[in-house]
């Protein structure tokens, strides 16, 4: 399932005269994520998130993964158990199972929050190198394996530290040595320089950890530098190999726009500004709200005040200290949130939540796309106003990222229209009301899976498409229709399911009139929504000149809607730090 936008060539259809649009091959950005990052299992959703952000501003990511934390070590243990001596040709084959397994993992927390995603093996990605078994230099990049890889999927894991030498056996590239994995591939992909995901923000003057003397942070440092102060931070075969091809090598913390850039020239060291923890409020607990919760309470960068729920005593399958739960919303911003997660399942109180909210002066994301299509434009006056931001990508499509789809087809000229699948629930439904299931059996299948609110009546009504079919409009045409402006098709147990009906939401323009619609229908005529399986979502966006752009991803779920939540809360955390001039 993909949640990529993507500009593609369309057929003189839309309009017979119009040039065909020209495709520009997606930028790609290597990332790398070494075990301070990734110290278990559980780490895989924040490698996802990294990912997620790139591929929702439209780049394709190779993400080169280390090991968990201690397992390299665990598996040179394992060998040398059975007397594997340490210079063994075979011993190599067997560590590299750590990168390995990081790599499988991480591709599925991608997957699972509706990443296009695969993972290599250290044959199949194909760095060949040659020298000591342990300690070998990559020479060479069969390249077909990462090609294709790329050409297909959004994200592509592979294995750091391992690689194949020319006589077939896997070999190993230094202690460190998914640095130097990242370096070769990004020179290898004619890249000009390669991101490194460290547990600090960039290279000091001397240890940060010293508290004896303040540490000063570079930002920039030349390569000699980097070998001279880098010690365990950066594998000094991989500076040297950057130097030789020309990459430069960004060392930066987790969700960090700033940080350490090594190549040619140094700058002097400066004060690394001090990032405490932001404040972030919750409001609803459901199953986006559970899910956002869940994830905040783990991650040390953010601190939860409170969470706005009904009931402050209803059990939870979240775990989280029962004096954050509040029923007040007045009692929630009292405690003075620097960022507000709004996740209400009701439009008017989530709409008066977050304009109280920005009232106080407070970041907003939202993901109630009742409350923010009321008034979309009010609430960005308000947010304007207030100097604060709003921001609203969870609303729509899930973790598909139609809003900067449609956000990049305005940008590139005037749009005419669009058509799109926005409801996953209903689309999970209709699928399964096709391979003969009873209504009541699929509307119970859409709630077991996660995909339908207790009370469905906003989705089965078409309410839910029809208020991101206006906010869609806002952000396509600048103005949205009336509520009671768009014609709604209901899905009932009195709706006959037949095999490519799908709910589509649409508007097109027509001088100054709006035509929105949500119908029940299979003639759309398009491949984009009748291979959509499950909840998938999608969106197809058409400008005046014949240009059409597409997106398609998860549309309904906890983890898919949490991580564009979790994305939009990155975004505002940046542009904060960036006022302050902490970036």
């Amino acid at each position: 399932m993909s949640a990529s936008l993507a500009l593609v060539e369309n057929p003189d259809a839309l309009k017979p005269k119009s040039k065909p649009a020209v495709q520009a091959a997606p930028e790609v950005v290597v990332l790398k994520f070494g075990s301070s990052i990734l110290r278990s299992p559980d780490d895989a959703p924040l490698v996802a998130s990294a990912c997620y952000g790139h591929v929702r501003a439209g780049r394709k990511v190779v993400a080169v993964v280390s090991a968990f934390a201690g397992a390299t070590d665990r598996l040179l243990a394992e060998a040398r158990a059975l007397g594997l001596p340490h210079s063994n040709a075979l011993l190599p084959g067997y560590v590299a199972l750590g990168e390995e397994k990081s790599a499988a993992l991480t591709a599925v927390a991608c997957d699972r929050v509706g990443l296009d995603a695969c993972a290599l093996s250290v044959r199949e990605l194909g760095i060949v190198a040659e020298g000591e078994p342990e300690h070998a230099r990559p020479c060479g990049l069969r390249a077909d394996h990462l090609k294709q890889a790329l050409d297909r999927h959004e994200v592509v894991v592979v294995p750091g530290f391992g690689a194949v030498r020319p006589d077939g056996r896997v070999a190993l590239l230094g202690r460190g040595g998914s640095d130097l994995t990242a370096v070769f591939l990004a020179a290898e992909l004619g890249l000009d320089k390669v991101r490194l995901v460290k547990d600090v923000d960039g290279l000091y003057d001397h240890d940060p950890n010293d508290k004896t003397a303040g540490a000063l942070r570079y930002r920039r440092a030349s390569w000699d530098v980097a070998r001279k102060l880098g010690g365990a931070l950066v594998q000094h075969d991989a500076i040297d190999l950057g130097e030789q091809r020309g990459v430069e090598i960004e060392v930066a913390a987790l969700d960090r726009a700033d940080g350490t850039v090594i190549g040619e020239k140094s700058a002097p060291p400066g004060p690394a500004p001090a990032l405490p923890p932001l404040k972030v409020a919750v409001a609803g607990c459901g199953v986006v709200g559970g899910g956002v919760l869940g994830r905040l309470l783990n991650d040390p960068r953010y601190d939860v005040v409170g969470v706005l729920v009904r009931n402050p005593d209803k059990p939870r399958d979240v775990s989280c200290p029962p004096d954050l739960f509040t029923a007040d919303a007045d009692v929630l911003l009292s405690r003075k949130p620097d960022i507000v997660l709004e996740a209400l399942s009701e439009g008017e109180a989530g709409h008066a939540l977050i304009r109280k909210a920005l009232e106080a002066g407070c970041d907003v994301a939202s993901a109630n796309k009742q409350a923010v299509s009321r008034d979309p434009a009010g609430l960005q006056a308000l947010a304007y106003q207030k100097g604060r931001r709003v921001l609203w990508s969870a609303s729509v499509g899930g973790g598909s990222p139609m809003i900067e789809t449609v956000r990049a087809a305005r940008a590139a000229g005037e749009v005419a229209g669009f058509e799109a699948v926005l409801n996953g629930t209903v689309n999970f439904m209709l699928e399964r009301l096709c391979d003969g299931a009873a209504f009541a059996e699929a509307l119970a299948d859409a709630r077991a899976a996660g995909f339908a609110e207790e009370d469905p009546s906003a989705d089965l009504e078409g309410l839910d498409a029809a208020a991101k079919v206006r906010l869609l409009a806002y952000e396509a045409f600048g103005v949205s229709p009336d509520a009671d402006a768009v014609p709604r098709d209901h899905l009932s147990n009195q709706t006959e399911a037949a095999p490519g009906v799908r709910q589509i939401g649409a508007c097109s323009r027509d001088g100054e009139a709006l035509n929105p619609s949500v119908r029940l229908t299979a003639d759309h005529g398009d491949p984009l929504f009748s291979s959509l399986s499950g909840e998938g979502n999608a969106l197809k966006v058409w400008n005046a000149d014949g240009r059409v752009w597409r997106c398609r991803g998860r549309g309904a779920g906890r983890w898919a809607t949490t991580e564009s939540i979790m994305a939009d809360l990155a975004e505002i955390v940046r542009a904060r730090r960036a006022d302050a001039g902490l970036n």
